[in-house]
């Protein structure tokens, strides 16, 4: 039985389809970033891929199968994301540059937990026309799309995904998450992805950006207003959960967990990523953007970008919570059995939500 079929209780459905981009990240741990013209050591410095791959890694950690459609070079960070990606069992649809390694970024994670990037780009920055129409040709019916602000602010990236979006048919959904150089994609290319999109995630830094307002509800409200009753919005809020506005649907806010946060580097990614897994498993928009506080409070818990739960682990996370008794049996372990109807009739009671 392949991958899709596993994770779909035997039926071959729709997956993941990532059109952003897989690059290497240079981690490094410092006390606080230095000031222009300053200089401060590194307590721990690590290489990982990162990127996208984080929004794949979260969403195929939860059931949902995942394809890799960003262009990669050849090289060792290349080979690096390669190996990656086939651990989780990501697919890769398109053949490597030759000419070009792909791309890093250098990642500073301070004290607190945040994170500020630099990144350097390579061969995931070359995407061509012919690789457009390779990925429009592999798409399915019930696919979800997702696409980062990254790609877009790509000169030669920006262009061709902008096409692409456009031309894809309505039984594939579309998920932006317009991404920190939000403010730098050209109107033409970005306007044509909102216009397509059935949903945006975004933080409160990148929907000021898109909206110049300062707070989650008044960014989610002026979104969903701008891109009207079919799509859906989410806006990220950190530790205070998200604000969500489903298509057509009223705007809710969505509490987070309490954890200690020791690195924030890829919480988002794993927001979105057990999003997409959740929704694309059937359960609401509320209950999916729920279940993704959850994955991103645990994702915070633990360093490293790419830490996103398993459904295990996101199960003992949501120890004794009633969304458990909605989530899909893609995301149960082998061998787990759902909750009783009893717990499941508890959680319709009170909507399928965390309990904060």
């Amino acid at each position: 039985m392949s991958g899709a079929d596993v994770a779909t209780g035997g039926r071959a459905e729709g997956r993941l389809v990532l059109l952003g981009n897989a690059i290497v990240d240079l981690v490094m741990r410092v006390p606080s970033v230095p000031e222009r013209g300053g200089d401060t050591v590194s307590t721990d410095t690590t290489l990982t891929t990162g990127g996208g791959f984080n929004v794949l890694v979260a969403a195929r950690r939860l059931g949902l199968p995942a394809l890799y459609t960003g262009a990669h070079g050849t090289g060792p960070f290349a080979d690096r994301v390669r190996t990656d990606l086939a651990h989780e069992d990501i697919e890769v649809l398109l053949p490597p540059l030759a000419e070009a390694d792909t791309g890093f970024c250098v990642a500073f994670v301070d004290d607190d937990g945040e994170r500020t990037f630099a990144t350097s780009l390579g061969a995931e920055a070359r995407l061509t026309e012919a690789d457009a129409a390779t990925v429009l040709a592999a798409l399915r019916p019930g696919d979800l799309v997702q696409i980062s602000g990254y790609g877009l602010a790509y000169p030669v990236n920006g262009p061709v995904l902008a096409s692409l979006i456009a031309r894809l048919p309505r039984d594939v959904r579309v998920f932006l998450d317009p991404g920190p150089l939000v403010a730098d994609i050209p109107p033409d290319v970005l306007d044509p992805v909102l216009a397509r999109s059935d949903w945006i995630t975004c933080n409160q830094r990148e929907g000021r950006l898109l909206t110049g307002l300062d707070d989650a509800p008044a960014i989610a409200a002026a979104i969903a207003a701008r891109l009207g009753p079919d799509t859906g919005v989410i806006v990220r809020a950190d530790a205070a959960g998200c604000r969500l506005v489903p298509p057509g649907g009223e705007p809710v806010h969505l509490p987070g967990r309490r954890v200690t946060a020791v690195d924030s580097n890829g919480a988002g990614d794993a927001h979105t990523g057990a999003f997409l897994a959740l929704l694309g498993s059937g359960l609401t928009p509320v209950e999916a953007a729920r279940g993704a506080n959850a994955a991103a409070a645990f994702a915070v818990t633990r360093h490293g970008p790419a830490t996103a739960p398993t459904g295990g682990e996101l199960l003992g996370f949501l120890d004794g919570d009633p969304l458990v008794a909605r989530l899909p049996p893609a995301v149960l372990p082998p061998g787990r059995e759902r909750p009783t109807a009893r717990a499941d009739q508890r959680s319709r009671a009170e909507g399928g939500g965390l309990v904060p």
